[in-house]
Parts: C-alpha cells; sequence; structure tokens
C-alpha cells in the first residue's frame, strides 16, 4: 500500500532535491555541458552579488513585517468569529475565500487597480487628508512597493484564521466559567487562558506563514514585477530569473539551496525558542 507513495516521494521530492544539489556544484548553462565547480556559485553569490544581498533583505523585510501581521489579523478575525453572532458562517466564509485565490492573475490586477496613483485606496486616504496633496505611488515607490504586498499577504489570511478558529472552539468551557467565578475579566482569560492553551497552534501556524512568506513568488512577479529598484525582488523572483531567464540552472541551484538553509534556521531557532512560551501537557 506504501509503494505508490514511496514512488512518488522518490521520484518527485528526494530525486529533485539531490539533483538540484549536484547542480549547485555545477557551472550549468541552458546549452552546452555542465563543468563542475565545487562551491564557488556559492562563493561568488556571498562576494560578488549585490542583487543577491538586495534580495535576501527584501525577502526578510516582507518575511519578518509579513509574518507577524497574518498571525494577528487572523487570531483577531478568528475570535470574533468564536462568538455565536448572527450570520457567522457566512463572515467565516467570506474571510477565507482570499486564501483560496492565492496570487493569480485576477487578483494582481485587482490589487494593481485598488493601489494604483488614482486607485480607490488613494481616493480613501485623500478623504481624510493622509499623505497631504500628493498621492502615495504604492506600486513604484521602493518604500511602498513592500506594503502593498504585505498588505496583500495579510489580506489571504483565511486558512491560518481557521486554524485559529478552530484551536479556540477547542478551548473547555469550564476553564472561563471558572474564571469568571474568580472575577477574571475577558481581557485577562484572553492573555491568561485563551493565548497560553492555544500556544502550540500559534506555533504551527508561525512556522507555515514563515515558510511560505520565504516562498513568495506571485505578488511579487506579477503586480510589482520585482521592482521598484528591487525593493521587492525575492529570493525566489531572482531565482526563477537566473534558471528560466539566464539560464543558470547551477546559479539557481545554488541560491535556492541558500534559500533552504535559512528557512531551516529561522525555523530551528522558533522551535528552540517555543520551550519558553509553548505550553503543553509536558510542560511542568
Amino acid at each position: 500500500m506504501l509503494v505508490p507513495w514511496m514512488i512518488g516521494f522518490v521520484v518527485f521530492k528526494v530525486y529533485p532535491i539531490v539533483t538540484s544539489f549536484i547542480y549547485s556544484l555545477q557551472e550549468y548553462p541552458i546549452l552546452g555541458d555542465p563543468e563542475f565547480v565545487g562551491f564557488r556559485n556559492y562563493i561568488e553569490i556571498f562576494t560578488k552579488d549585490d542583487v543577491f544581498w538586495q534580495s535576501l533583505v527584501a525577502t526578510l523585510k516582507y518575511v519578518l513585517i509579513g509574518t507577524p501581521m497574518v498571525i494577528i489579523v487572523s487570531f483577531i478575525v478568528a475570535a470574533i468569529l468564536n462568538f455565536k453572532l448572527k450570520g457567522v458562517n457566512f463572515f467565516r466564509t467570506a474571510y477565507y475565500i482570499p486564501s483560496i485565490l492565492g496570487g493569480n492573475v485576477a487578483v494582481s490586477i485587482l490589487w494593481t487597480m485598488l493601489f494604483d496613483v488614482n486607485g480607490p485606496i488613494n481616493t480613501i486616504l485623500s478623504v481624510f487628508n493622509f499623505g497631504g496633496d500628493v498621492a502615495i505611488n504604492w506600486t513604484k515607490d521602493p518604500t511602498f512597493a513592500v506594503i502593498t504586498l504585505i498588505i496583500l499577504k495579510t489580506w489571504q489570511f483565511g486558512s491560518t484564521m481557521l486554524i485559529f478558529l478552530s484551536a479556540l472552539q477547542g478551548v473547555p468551557k469550564s476553564v472561563y466559567e471558572a474564571a469568571e467565578i474568580d472575577g477574571a475579566s475577558k481581557v485577562r482569560q484572553l492573555f491568561s487562558i485563551t493565548v497560553p492553551i492555544i500556544t502550540p497552534v500559534i506555533l504551527f501556524n508561525m512556522i507555515n506563514v514563515l515558510v511560505k512568506a520565504f516562498q513568495e513568488f506571485n505578488s511579487a512577479y506579477l503586480i510589482t514585477k520585482g521592482g521598484p529598484n528591487n525593493a521587492t525582488y525575492f529570493l525566489n523572483l531572482y531565482i526563477y530569473d537566473q534558471a528560466f531567464q539566464n539560464g543558470n540552472y547551477g546559479y539557481a541551484s545554488a541560491l535556492t539551496w541558500i534559500l533552504l538553509a535559512i528557512i531551516g534556521v529561522l525555523t530551528i531557532i522558533i522551535f528552540k525558542s517555543s520551550d519558553k512560551w509553548v505550553f503543553t501537557n509536558d510542560n511542568e
């Protein structure tokens, strides 16, 4: 029964991973034979490639700002939808739909229109005199381009929200009843009961959102084209250009392994720190 899965895992997971590492040690042009160069690609990336460092900074900015925003917004919305409100099932579905759409072409066109210089967002901000008489050029200004994509990422919080909602519904009601008898306010119940109980789910969502943020490609490719001035030139987009635009598969494979290492290091740091803030049955 496991053989079909094992075949698929080896063919579509293990083989590409091993092959990409081998490619990363080669000079592999789109035309011509590959040449083994050892770690020259990695050395060149870290010592001579200024675009890599720009791409890394843009990616880290997107991840470190976007991940907390997604977690916070999805948790707040999940907490609200956890109440027995009229039409709550409709709102749960409505908030989930954007996460299904992902970064497709239609969403990218919508976002480009919304954040156009003469678009609805600037029109609304002008009512409150935000930014003065000068309209914000969201996708063409290096300061605001990343913010535009972060807002899009935050808007697509549906999957994370549903996981939080499931966790909130699993918190025993008796714990809240006991806290109310002891005179605990709703805010105290939130931070002393709800948050500690669902910290394993917070950890799970944090890792998921972090990894997906590092793999972001569609929004930067479709909305900003990596610009302006490489402000949204994320690592995934840089890897794509090196492989499929420049035909440099070896260099792109090395970039991929560097991205994997960065994700792995940050994930390990989060897991190590979880001993201090994640509460499970094993905690003393």
